[in-house]
């Protein structure tokens, strides 16, 4: 037996630091079956819910695509402008393939974190591999697309990125699931390498259920110049979401960003934060973050910047909008300086919409709730984000649907 499967084992009745503790036996293990097929030609039902995760049908508009239902992998491929630039496959088609892959397997992300990480390696369901060809720009978004349609389903997945040396892309990730799906647990694994002069945005959505249960668990490691940019999108209720992703700066100039919007609902139980680590001469990190929660809804949003090398910057933003009397946000930002030289800074702030910004824009003809729902999309502006024009639009067009319906 492998010394991860042991480790595993070990910690299969982990719970994780944070977040509600979860009996991961009461989730079901039987999948659908799906035959592999082209995106665009999944029922009708399935293409509605993946658009608004920021999934495309049609290839043409993306360099590449991968797409699993349940526990099976339906659809992969390289357009084929990008053969030369790019790959993407299923994490255990590559693992056979590659046998180089294994010294990147389990190496950001312990997994023996917690019962999630070890639960990720004991039932393994496949999840996707990719990498990004030495000094290639690739000019048009790569997606991946995580779809659950089997309720109550336990999916597992284990996601590598590499990023070579040189290389450049935006990758685009939604999760989310069949109009029938009441419950289920998603845990997914993603460990991220941005090799030396590598930039490496990754956008990530996701869009669940009401008693549904979500556990990603990631890590990005950055080498000397590297860029690595984390944006996460949550509009959609949810039973409970519990991630803290972690960047290592580990290279001479490294840099990190980690940018979040939630929008919570319900009874949703939220527990997001990010942790940048500054190991090296020149390293800077960023966390921005923006909470909005409604009804009965609790956010715990927390940010960690640690600077373990002299000649270091790193600046933590959190801003929360409270919309119930009943809703929570509970801001932690955490700052920890090893050695001199390391400048962190943070800034966090809570309240409820401003009566004279309402006043103001009712004042020139707005209803209160026209006003209000205004408010809401500037307060989840993605521009300060940096995105590619492209992507904000879609991601802008998911908000205002959110808005819309929410107010």
């Amino acid at each position: 037996m492998s010394t991860s499967k042991d480790d595993a084992l070990r910690a299969i009745n982990k719970p994780a630091a944070y977040g509600p503790d979860l009996d991961v036996n009461q989730y079901s293990r039987q999948p659908k079956n799906w035959e592999p097929c082209p995106i665009s030609s999944l029922p009708k039902e399935i293409l509605e819910r993946i658009l608004e995760v920021g999934v495309l049908p049609e290839r043409e508009n993306r360099a590449a695509s991968f797409f699993q239902i349940d526990h099976s992998v339906i659809f992969r491929a390289v357009q084929s402008l990008f053969e030369d630039k790019v790959e993407i496959m299923s994490a255990r088609e590559a693992l056979e393939k590659y046998d180089w892959l294994k010294d990147y397997w389990w190496k950001i992300v312990s997994v023996d974190t917690d019962k999630y990480t070890a639960l990720a390696e004991l039932a393994w369901d496949q999840g996707y591999f990719i990498r990004i060809f030495e000094d290639q720009k690739v000019t048009m978004p790569l997606q991946a697309c995580l779809f659950i349609s089997t309720d109550n389903l336990n999916q597992n997945v284990h996601n590598i990125i590499i990023a070579e040396p040189g290389s450049e892309a935006q990758i685009i990730t939604g999760c989310t699931l069949h109009s029938s799906v009441q419950r289920g647990l998603h845990v997914g694994i993603t460990e991220f390498y941005v090799k030396e002069d590598a930039k490496l945005t990754f956008t990530m959505i996701h869009n669940w259920a009401q008693n549904f249960d979500s556990r990603p668990r990631s890590g990005a490691l950055i080498e000397d110049n590297g860029v690595f940019i984390s944006n996460y999108m949550c509009f959609k209720p949810l039973k409970s979401l519990q991630m803290y992703p972690v960047a290592y700066c580990r290279g001479v100039n490294a840099r990190a960003r980690f940018n979040t919007i939630i929008y919570g609902t319900g009874t949703s139980y939220i527990d997001v934060g990010s942790k940048i680590v500054l190991q090296n001469e020149g390293c800077r990190g960023e966390i921005i973050s923006r909470a909005i929660a409604t009804d009965e809804a609790q956010i715990y949003a927390r940010g960690f910047l640690q600077g373990e090398h002299g000649n270091t910057k790193a600046h933590l933003e959190c801003r929360g909008l409270i919309l119930s009397d009943k809703a929570i946000i509970y801001a932690v930002p955490e700052l920890m300086a090893k050695v001199q030289g390391a400048e962190l800074s943070h800034e966090a702030a809570v309240g409820k919409i401003a009566e004279e910004q309402v006043q103001y824009l009712m004042a020139r003809g707005f209803s209160r709730s026209e006003a209000e729902a205004l408010i809401v999309r500037g307060f989840m502006d993605v521009s300060i984000f940096g995105l590619p024009k492209e992507l904000e639009r879609e991601i802008q067009r998911m908000i205002d649907i959110t808005t819309e319906r929410a107010l």
